[in-house]
């Protein structure tokens, strides 16, 4: 997918310590929490985690349900493709560890609380989360679940926490047109949002047709990047490509903007400003979820945002953007299928224990 620019692909520092209510007693054996680490450059193990705090009054500990990866930002940490000058602000909020390894990463956790805050005890929640078990965190960084978005789905909240965001900032209006070049997990979904707007064609480009079939179910109109239509009046460039880049800026009309959602890591992309680049006065624009919006950004904090995200996945269609689930204790060897052999998947779910 596009490279989930750093988060995380949320570029957000680990939640203080002090927050979390520490015990001077460990919990029982059976409460022992297991997380997924990258040990090195392509390489992951599965390890104990030491010392899983008792949460207080203002903590929670969830028991995970699912975890979701993504492919774009995941992927290059677990190649150690994170550059040294990005280290600080690719840091995801509960990460353990430093880059490129050993280090615990990710941001897509979903599961119940088992103890903590009596309000939020036996609620589903979301969390910005590494992929783990068992784990203690402020209250305030979970988000409870609506009735409507089922634990398996509400994997999906961070990447449509990134799709909300890039439209705040591609800022598409009434009857545009509007291309999306890349049908991975976030741009299908910035797909999605911009088809809700009255008036607007959406084409979602992509080489897989069965990536565009997913778009037309989602009501955007699919197009190979050969046919697909030019003159758009903004571009949401989501392949995580330098060819996807190429043909993102090929379909921009006069004055238009290109919104860029892809985060290379540490590989050179030639952009292609030459050939017609300045006198159809484009804008080449980033957006990155690690920031909320300057057009949001005075009254939306982050934890607005991300229940907003949430709440906008009441929609059994996007259930069709999990391609793939595995179980936890296969995550190793997951993720390296995935780095080898990544198919068409577009968002892989991880199945913990009595789920």
């Amino acid at each position: 997918m596009y490279a989930r620019q750093g988060r995380r692909d949320h570029h957000r520092v680990n939640a203080p310590k002090d927050r979390i209510r520490m015990a001077e007693r460990n919990h029982p054996a059976d409460d022992a929490a297991h997380a997924f680490w990258v040990t090195a450059p392509g390489r992951g193990a599965i390890r104990a985690e030491k010392n899983l705090p008792e949460p207080g009054h203002d903590a929670v500990r969830v028991r995970a349900l699912y975890s979701a990866v993504s492919r774009g930002s995941e992927s290059l940490v677990f190649d150690g493709r994170v550059p040294e000058s990005e280290y600080a602000r690719m840091r995801a909020p509960f990460q353990a560890g430093d880059f490129p390894a050993p280090v615990k990463y990710g941001y897509a956790s979903v599961g119940v609380v088992e103890a903590g805050k009596p309000e939020l005890v036996g609620r589903t929640v979301f969390c910005l989360h590494p992929h783990q078990d068992r784990y203690v965190v402020p209250a305030d960084a979970v988000v409870p679940l609506p009735d409507g978005v089922p634990a398996g789905r509400a994997v999906l909240a961070a990447n449509m926490e990134t799709a909300v965001n890039a439209l705040w900032d591609g800022a598409p209006r009434v009857g545009d047109r509007i291309a999306v070049v890349g049908g991975g997990t976030v741009g299908l979904l910035c797909a999605a949002l911009a088809t809700r707007m009255p008036g607007t064609r959406v084409d979602l480009v992509d080489p897989d047709p069965a990536k565009r079939a997913v778009a037309a179910n989602l009501g955007a109109h699919g197009a190979t990047p050969d046919a697909a239509s030019g003159d758009a009046d903004l571009v949401v460039h989501a392949s995580g490509r330098g060819d996807g880049l190429r043909t993102a800026i090929a379909r921009a009309g006069f004055e238009s903007t290109v919104l860029e959602l892809s985060w290379y890591g540490t590989g050179d992309v030639p952009v292609p400003l030459g050939g017609a680049f300045h006198s159809r006065r484009l804008t080449l624009a980033s957006s990155q979820v690690g920031s909320v919006s300057p057009a949001r950004r005075q009254r939306w904090p982050h934890a607005r945002r991300l229940a907003l995200a949430v709440a906008l996945l009441d929609d059994p269609a996007y259930d069709a953007l999990i391609t793939g689930e595995s179980a936890f204790a296969e995550l190793p060897a997951t993720m390296a299928a995935l780095r080898e052999t990544p198919g068409g998947t577009i968002c892989h779910r991880v199945r913990y224990p009595e789920t």
